[in-house]
């Protein structure tokens, strides 16, 4: 059985996924880590299922939402390809930091990906990708890593990084509803970690947001955003260190 199971807040790492998973021509069963009502314990895998491991990078980690839950799934010994999806700045620690995940919780790790998409924040930033270049060359990858696990030539994964990981350093972005807020609660109901006040969505939890920008990806008014002065800030110093096309790198 084929599953992707990643954390996915604006949509950019599930697009990679998807690339990736598109090598196997079958139904791909999905699990959302980003959905904070799910009983994450319940997963358990086997040893002859594929499971595509897919979690943006956040200030060169892995989000600690995701990171706690994946640690609830049981590996089964399945395959595990890891995917780490970042926004043409770097992903440091990231992808260790997964295989450390995986591994402790039982999967079998067999390749891995640092793959570029759209800024979550700064759209600008890699704007378009997953490009068409981009999942051709996934979806290449994906049918080599099909080919080896088939054939059991499977050999010992290593990715770079470094333990201890660097420290966790994220500057808080938080967005806010706007004047054509319907107070429709999506936001809320969609809030990877609980941030936002079901009842009133101006109400955020700043010691439990993420940044992570589901909020505003989801709200159908298109309302909610971040302050036009920090992000044109953060748009700024991210200016030289995101600059030109990076490429993705597979394992």
């Amino acid at each position: 059985m084929l599953y992707e199971i990643y954390f996915s807040p604006t949509g950019g790492t599930k697009k990679v996924a998807d690339a990736i998973a598109r090598a196997w021509e079958e139904y791909a069963e999905t699990i959302d880590l980003a959905d904070c009502a799910f009983i994450w314990p319940d997963f358990s895998f086997r040893a002859e299922d594929v499971c595509l491991l897919a979690v943006p990078s956040y200030g060169g980690r892995v989000p600690e939402a995701a990171a706690k839950r994946a640690k609830n799934l049981s590996g089964g010994g399945a395959n595990a390809v890891l995917i780490c999806v970042y926004g043409n700045r770097a992903y440091e620690d990231t992808l260790i930091e997964l295989k450390d995940i995986a591994e402790k919780a039982g999967f079998h790790c067999v390749a891995a990906v640092a793959a570029i998409a759209e800024h979550s924040i700064v759209h600008q930033i890699a704007a378009g990708r997953p490009d068409e270049e981009d999942r051709k060359q996934l979806l290449e990858f994906g049918r080599k890593i099909r080919q080896r696990i088939d054939g059991k030539m499977v050999q010992r994964l290593d990715v770079p990084g470094n333990r201890p990981y660097r420290p966790l350093h994220l500057a808080a972005m938080i967005p806010e509803p706007g004047l054509g807020c319907t107070l429709c609660g999506l936001c809320g109901r969609k809030c990877p970690v609980g941030a936002i006040s079901l009842d009133n969505p101006a109400l955020i939890d700043s010691q439990k947001c993420i940044s992570c920008m589901r909020c505003v990806a989801v709200c159908p008014q298109h309302t909610r955003h971040i302050d036009k002065t920090a992000l044109a800030s953060l748009a700024q110093r991210l200016e030289t260190a995101c600059s030109g096309r990076k490429e993705n790198e597979l394992f």
